[in-house]
């Protein structure tokens, strides 16, 4: 293990990650809000350790192996988790606990929308456009300038990369050079969110509220700077604007490079992920908006554009909210919990298992019913034309067994802090795939769970967030021996 590259890259890291507290800085300084301080202490503080760790490993020049790309990434998500927290630890109007701070930090890196903090509405903009910033950078945007920035300081990025990215197609890269597919990926996702930002203010939004919920979209976060979330307002073409913006930051960053770079949309439709995406999407769309209008919860109007726009916004593990889905009638909200367990598409900034694994699962199982009808048949499973090999599906299947296996785990353990059967229920579902809103105690905020919950969740945000695998194998006897 080559612990002095883990620490440099983790010093780098801290060193990028410190320059996002300067925009909340100047944006204090310049409202006379009275919390500069704390972005003060927190960017000095984040800077001294990113130099502290850098300076005595800068001379270190390896590549990373495989090994050493989980352990950083995993260390990524922590540290920067802890020290993402000072600002909000410190800041007086706030009043939250160090376990809470670390909570709300790890909710925006992770891109889970889960929340400690009640009266945004009241707070000030610095605080608020760095808790956008947060879900922004934890989306993809510093760890792709990590990827691209690591090989100018003679460290191989390739092995990052597969670490962090999503899914059975993350051995695949967009261009020959990994330092080249940093900057694409970086491009769309900067384009996305200029593009969102405009969007959103000619759709009624102010300029500093369209950037701050463009950062929470595009990274499929759900932080609003509004207590009501995006119910706050009331045109329905600010929701409609989400809506779109959710769908195309789910889909798979690689077809989006292909299709400007192609400049056809055409990708998009030969792709069986995607299609099974906005198939599973566009079904649930009509059963929520069918539901609300023959049960007469909402009038018809309502019922099209709430329905349409909150399924969008839970199955994209999105988790912004106009309507408290959690009160309507029948089986929707269990429903709409069901399809965050999809997520978004691979190489997306969704959470959730990924629609490629739930397609390959659907897919096998057909596949196994017609066996049985064909016992003689060799019926092989095919994605896109392409056969899957067999080590792929068991790869997908071994992940939806700890995936599971670790839900039920983390679900027993909140149970064990007095938190109700709903709640807890739910709550897991909402961090485990970085959705955010739950139901009961949760569907609001999490500031009614315990600190020993609190601290279960986190682990259940980044067990999400690095895919479970990501995280687990650093706990085996295995990966520590030479």
């Amino acid at each position: 293990m080559q612990f002095a590259m883990a620490f440099k890259i983790i010093g780098v890291l801290l060193i990028l990650f410190s320059s996002a507290m300067l925009p909340s800085l100047l944006l204090s300084v310049i409202s006379q809000d009275g919390i500069e301080s704390a972005f003060a202490i927190g960017f000095g503080a984040t800077l001294a350790a990113g130099i502290l760790l850098w300076l005595p490993n800068r001379l270190h020049r390896r590549d990373l192996n495989i090994r050493d790309g989980f352990l950083v990434t995993a260390l990524f998500w922590i540290v920067l988790g802890l020290f993402g927290a000072i600002p909000l630890w410190i800041t007086p109007q706030l009043d939250l606990s160090p376990i809470a701070a670390i909570f709300e930090s790890i909710s925006g890196l992770t891109t889970t929308g889960a929340t400690v903090i009640t009266g945004l509405d009241a707070l000030p903009r610095s605080l608020l456009l760095y808790r956008q910033l947060l879900q922004w950078l934890g989306g993809i945007g510093i760890i792709v300038l990590a990827v691209a920035i690591l090989p100018m300081l003679g460290i191989g990025g390739m092995q990052l990369y597969r670490a962090e990215s999503a899914g059975p197609s993350k051995d695949r890269k967009l261009t020959p050079r990994i330092t080249s597919t940093a900057k694409a990926l970086f491009g769309i996702y900067l384009l996305l969110t200029v593009a969102c930002t405009l969007s959103y203010f000619a759709a009624g939004m102010s300029p500093f509220d369209a950037l701050c919920h463009a950062f929470s979209t595009v990274a499929i976060g759900g932080f609003s700077t509004h207590d009501a979330s995006l119910g706050y307002y009331e045109e329905n073409a600010i929701l409609l604007v989400s809506s779109l913006f959710m769908l195309f930051s789910a889909i798979n960053f690689g077809l989006h490079f292909v299709a400007l770079q192609r400049r056809t949309a055409r990708v998009y439709a030969r792709d069986s992920e995607t299609a099974f995406f906005v198939t599973v999407i566009a079904l649930a769309t009509v059963v929520t908006c069918s539901l609300l209008l023959t049960t007469e919860t909402l009038g018809v109007e309502d019922s099209l554009i709430h329905g349409f726009f909150q399924t969008i916004s839970i199955a994209t593990t999105t988790g912004f909210t106009t309507q408290d889905f959690s009160i309507w009638p029948l089986f929707l909200p269990i429903l709409l919990l069901m399809l965050s367990f999809m997520g978004g598409c691979v190489g997306s900034t969704g959470g959730g298992m990924k629609a490629m694994r739930i397609l390959l699962i659907f897919r096998q199982g057909v596949r196994e019913l017609r066996q049985l009808l064909h016992p003689n048949a060799v019926i092989p499973l095919k994605l896109d034309a392409r056969r899957v090999q067999t080590e792929v599906i068991s790869a997908v299947w071994s992940f939806f067994a700890v995936y599971m296996f670790c839900f039920v785990m983390i679900w027993l353990a909140l149970l064990a802090t007095n938190l109700d059967f709903i709640s807890a229920f739910s709550a897991v579902v909402a961090t485990m795939n970085n959705l955010g809103p739950g139901l009961g105690e949760v569907s609001g905020d999490y500031g009614s769970v315990s600190e020993a919950g609190k601290l279960i969740l986190c682990l259940a945000m980044l067990m999400g967030r690095l895919e479970v695998f990501t995280l687990l194998v650093l706990f085996t006897p295995a990966f520590w021996r030479h």
